[in-house]
């Protein structure tokens, strides 16, 4: 797997490359937690491309599975890239992704500029 770990605003940031293995299991998310917590990362990006079409479809529990690692272990989780084929297709995925930008620990975002911005405050 290709990680980048950058600093946006004194945040350690491991940044996933688009291309890698697929993410659909909660082993998956363990693997990149720990290579974030080895390399001292308090963020993980992940392009949102490296997700399994199950973690779209809010009923496989896939989603949950994987961001309930992230919160367990206090590790934050950016989605970044275009989800609008996602969440023009479910109403309950668009509801779970605006509710979870209003937090401080998952966001689904356009870009890692947008990161920056939300890493800002």
């Amino acid at each position: 797997m290709t990680t980048t770990l950058q600093t946006i605003h004194d945040v350690p940031v491991l940044l996933c490359a688009p291309d890698g293995e697929t993410i659909a299991r909660e082993s998956d998310a363990l693997d990149l937690i720990g290579n974030a917590g080895y390399q001292g990362a308090t963020w993980v990006v992940v392009p949102v491309e490296r997700f399994d079409e199950s973690f779209f479809r809010l009923r496989t529990r896939v989603a949950g599975d994987i961001i309930q690692k992230f919160v367990q272990y206090r590790v934050g989780l950016a989605v970044v890239g275009d989800m609008s084929r996602h969440t023009t297709a479910s109403s309950s995925l668009r509801d779970f992704v605006r509710e979870c930008n209003r937090g401080q620990q998952t966001w689904f975002l356009a870009d890692v500029d947008e990161l920056r911005e939300r890493l800002k405050d």
